[in-house]
């Protein structure tokens, strides 16, 4: 399994394309399949970036805790499908275009982060990124229930 960690800065070109930074193109493994699929979060105002074969294992977990005849879990099984992109970064620069559809729904306009968080890359818009921070207190707080 793939472990992404950091966080790193990349502007967006007018055509949607970010280069993906090298340290976490570093950690997929050489000849290996490039390919990542890049979704909004349910819960942040981020993209999600998954290898493929991250998605797929992510996608059975889910799927497999469904029941297809209960129309709220279809109806929720098609909305985590829908608005996903398929990308691989070129191989001469490490680009990676991303719909404009995506990119507005997170609100970036010329900065992203990519922040490596283990099976997954977050990919913010810069200002939500810095303002998505939590006050130590509230850290702690979080931390502390999660012991009990």
């Amino acid at each position: 399994m793939i472990t992404f960690i950091g966080e790193y800065t990349s502007k967006v070109d007018d055509r949607g394309r970010l280069v993906l930074p090298a340290p976490l193109k570093g950690c997929l493994p050489v000849g290996g399949d490039m390919r990542f699929v890049v979704k909004k979060s349910i819960y942040d105002d981020c993209l999600e970036m998954y290898t493929l074969e991250e998605w797929n294992r992510q996608s059975e977990k889910i799927k497999d805790g469904l029941n297809f005849f209960n129309p709220k879990h279809v109806q929720f099984w098609r909305e985590y499908m829908r608005d996903r992109d398929v990308v691989e970064p070129d191989s001469k620069l490490g680009r990676i275009s991303i719909s404009r559809n995506l990119l507005d729904a997170i609100g970036v306009n010329k900065e992203v982060v990519f922040f490596g968080i283990d099976f997954k890359i977050e990919i913010w818009a810069k200002e939500k990124f810095d303002s998505s921070r939590l006050s130590d207190e509230n850290y702690i707080a979080i931390a502390e229930s999660l012991s009990k």
